[in-house]
């Protein structure tokens, strides 16, 4: 207060008001304290005198109070540690089972997070599958950041994973809901575990839980599922790569930057095994391919030409059928290297020498080529498409040989 210019009799009087206003407000803050125990009081002596049966009701009660925001989170605690105190022996109670899910309920929509760890122990203690979903659930609202949960969760996940990949029987609404926390929570230690449930082999429902899970993790998603195609067995590469080169959220070139990263270990693995291709190796590059050839990623080009080698040397050993080839020569015409062209051309120049000289040739394999070359529009394709010309290919041949040539860029 300023006091300044007043004459002496107007400074007591302000001051003698100034203070009864204090001492008034500091008189009635402490009974506002004291009525808001009192209600929160007088229900948890409700809730210990009730039957077991009526204490849930006691609590629905409490929820509809003008005042519940004021105590409704305390209350629920107080309900947590008396299951708690007399769970064990009660466990099997339907009455203790629905008092222990309307206690979670309503923990997590109260927003206390100091029930944490009383609901994470009544996880423990309750083996029914609707308390336990309610605790999860109840969990992923308040656990956010708290390690010591987000590390119980991951923990138990991971001894559902293994217990399913045992052949032993799940609790699936309960597996449902931990993977629903985990995604609520959305901490990037949860990652590794989630995927492993994506290639556990679970039913439809708990794979789309997990997936949605998935997109919910904090952190670089595209870098954690490249991590994944980088290092896992090649079924998990596989898995990675399907989450994720179709995935909406990414954007295209991060996409792309999986699919050629999916090519790029599926070689790679070949050339270690001496040109062999197994059929995990074989099913993730078919698949990048044609991701890539969909989102004309050029920045792949040398290893989508790697993969025309390989491909065409498997077609002439009879181990693959034609349309992988095809769909080879459709990727190298989207790559727009002069590298892509120069493989394209020599592979026509050798179906032209070999139809010079027997008559031989695939219709589709040089269309596909011819077209290819078009698309890519390198002028070191001139002669190899000029060629065509001086043969007796067919008509449809011809046109698209010289459509082609007009695409030339010179």
């Amino acid at each position: 207060m300023n006091f300044t210019g007043m004459n002496f009799k107007t400074k007591r009087l302000r001051l003698v008001s100034f203070l009864l206003f204090c001492f008034l407000l500091a008189a009635l803050f402490p009974l506002r304290l004291s009525a808001q125990e009192s209600i929160l009081s007088s229900y948890e002596r409700n809730f210990i005198r009730a039957s077991l049966a009526a204490k849930t009701g006691i609590l629905a009660d409490a929820a509809t109070d003008d005042r519940a925001n004021e105590f409704i989170g305390e209350l629920y605690e107080f309900a947590l540690r008396f299951v708690l105190a007399n769970g064990e022996y009660l466990k099997d109670d339907p009455d203790m089972i629905g008092l222990v899910a309307a206690a979670a309920r309503g923990a997590g929509t109260g927003g206390n997070t100091a029930s944490v760890k009383s609901l994470w122990d009544l996880f423990l203690m309750f083996r029914d599958s609707y308390s336990r979903v309610e605790i999860l659930g109840a969990l992923g609202s308040l656990g956010k950041g708290n390690r010591e949960l987000i590390g119980n969760l991951n923990r138990f996940l991971a001894d559902q994973n293994d217990s399913f990949r045992a052949g032993r029987n799940q609790d699936y609404p309960v597996l449902r809901a931990c993977i629903a926390a985990l995604g609520a929570l959305g901490d990037n230690s949860s990652f590794p575990f989630l995927f492993s449930a994506i290639t556990a082999g679970y039913p439809q429902t708990v794979t789309q839980e997990t997936l949605r899970a998935l997109e919910s993790i904090q952190g670089d998603y595209k870098d954690y599922l490249l991590g994944v195609i980088r290092n896992n067995p090649f079924p998990e590469k596989a898995a990675a790569f399907r989450i994720g080169a179709y995935n909406e959220r990414l954007s295209p070139a991060e996409r792309a930057e999986l699919a050629q990263t999916a090519l790029e270990v599926s070689l790679n693995a070949i050339a270690i095994s001496g040109g062999n291709s197994g059929p995990a190796e074989s099913a993730l590059r078919y698949d990048a391919v044609t991701v890539l050839t969909r989102l004309q990623w050029t920045p792949a080009s040398a290893f989508v030409i790697q993969n025309f080698y390989q491909v065409q040397k498997d077609y002439a050993s009879g181990i693959v059928p034609k349309d992988r080839l095809l769909e080879a020569i459709a990727c190298l015409g989207v790559m727009g290297s002069s590298e892509a062209a120069q493989a394209l051309a020599l592979q026509l120049g050798y179906i032209n020498s070999r139809f010079e000289s027997t008559g031989d040739y695939d219709d589709a394999l040089v269309l596909a080529l011819v077209n290819a070359l078009g698309d890519l529009g390198d002028k070191s394709a001139f002669d190899y498409l000029l060629y065509i010309s001086y043969l007796n290919y067919p008509d449809k041949i011809q046109a698209a040989a010289r459509d082609a040539l007009n695409r030339l860029r010179w």
